[in-house]
């Protein structure tokens, strides 16, 4: 499938092939999309990594390659008049990639190398103990999307060649296209490029979305991870999220930007502008086809730990109990609605926006008429949404820090039962 925008104001123009099927492909080893994503461009059609790069900023372009849960997609910026050389080196990477057993032992120890340094980031920490304690083992999210240590020491150009032989298929495949360019262009560019990309002969399913098994049941806990003399708690507040295509998305966005979805934030105004607690304070939730979690995040000082949650979970029982001002509602809906204007000025912001919509499935015309319901959204609804989905009964809070300093004063606090874990647990 081929989707243009056109708009010839800049010569250049933005590609995305985006190949449906990412780490969510039926029998995708656990970090394999990403890994074999990443070698793309270490080499192809007999060009070297440095080889390939020389000539992708010889036409001034950018080309890179990436994987998500959902999808690979292959990213192409260039101007117009080197079009033609930067589908062409976008069509090596993809139909040639050299997947050398030199630069897939360089990677996979680099990956390797990675995990053991993650264990000394209290972030990285936070993230891993907070997904794997929200989802269960069957859900995509309970795991790092670039695997773990058991998995990745396995790949080798075996299997990811294998992998990328049939993950990479023509018929889930769309190419995305903004800026200087019209259909007829694309199509012909397509044409001429991708003409010898053949389907492979085993067919590769996603796990439908709707067959995700999610939570269980979502409730009350804190769990700690000890960061012994750690200047800073790393601090990850989880309840249910929602998917990217229910009704009630434009009051949510309203309403998590009034908490924490904003730098004028309830949140980030308490926490860093008037107490001085914390260089940043947010909640956003995490939208995908596959319901991710809502989420409240902040890094504060160690002293500061206990009194942090206080205020976080004062601001939840306040936005359920007395809901929000008209001055705070009328200045989120601006900040959602006049700031996106920002957000379609450039090819690339355009192909990213027509990206997403085929990600969720949705019209293109979902954008301006969601911004219409944003600028609609009540006090009413906002509150309506507080009470919905913020509910501390169904919050998991997640702590790495000093335990010595901070687990008396949290388990004061009567958040739920506490427990300590550990990363590698």
């Amino acid at each position: 499938k081929i989707q243009v925008a056109r708009n010839a104001e800049v010569p250049l123009v933005e590609a995305r092939l985006i190949i449906n099927g990412g780490a969510r492909l039926r029998g995708t080893t656990p970090g394999l999309a990403t890994f074999t994503a990443g070698l793309l461009g270490e080499g192809a059609g007999g060009m070297t990594a440095l080889q390939l790069s020389e000539e992708i900023d010889f036409i001034g372009a950018s080309l890179r390659a990436g994987a998500s849960y959902e999808n690979v997609t292959l990213s192409l910026s260039v101007p117009k008049r080197a079009v033609d050389r930067g589908f062409q080196l976008m069509a090596t990477m993809l139909l040639k990639p050299t997947f050398s057993s030199v630069d897939i032992n360089r990677q996979r120890s680099l990956r390797l190398a990675g995990f053991i340094s993650a264990k000394d980031s209290p972030r990285a920490v936070a993230s891993k103990v907070f997904y794997r304690n929200l989802f269960p083992a069957s859900h995509p999210y309970h795991g790092n999307i670039n695997g773990d240590s058991a998995s990745v020491s396995q790949f080798d150009s075996v299997a990811v060649r294998a992998w990328w032989n049939t993950a990479a298929d023509p018929r889930r495949t769309t190419l995305v296209l903004s800026g200087d360019v019209t259909l007829q262009e694309a199509v012909s560019w397509a044409a001429k490029h991708f003409s010898g990309w053949k389907a492979p002969s085993v067919i590769l399913s996603s796990v439908p979305a709707r067959d995700v098994p999610g939570p269980t049941q979502w409730k009350s806990r804190v769990i700690l991870v000890d960061k012994p003399d750690a200047a800073q708690s790393v601090i990850m507040i989880g309840g249910p999220g929602m998917s990217r295509t229910d009704p009630d998305y434009p009051a949510a966005v309203v309403m998590n930007t009034i908490l924490g979805g904003s730098f004028s934030s309830r949140l980030n105004d308490l926490l860093r502008e008037q107490l001085g607690y914390t260089y940043g304070a947010g909640s956003n939730f995490s939208f995908a086809p596959v319901a991710g979690p809502f989420i409240i995040s902040s890094d504060v000082r160690t002293d500061v730990t206990d009194s942090s949650l206080v205020v976080i979970f004062r601001e939840i029982a306040a936005m359920r109990d007395k809901g929000v001002t008209d001055v705070e509602l009328a200045r989120a809906r601006n900040y959602l609605v006049l700031g996106s204007l920002s957000d379609y000025e450039t090819a690339g912001q355009v192909a990213g926006a027509m990206s997403t919509a085929l990600l969720f499935r949705l019209p293109l015309a979902t954008i301006p008429a969601e911004l219409a319901r944003i600028n609609a959204v009540t006090a009413a609804d906002v509150h309506r949404m507080a009470k919905l989905r913020l509910n501390p009964a169904e919050m998991t809070v997640v702590i790495v820090g000093d335990l010595a300093k901070i687990r008396a004063k949290v388990e004061k606090l009567g958040l739920g039962p506490v427990e300590v874990q550990t990363y590698d647990q």
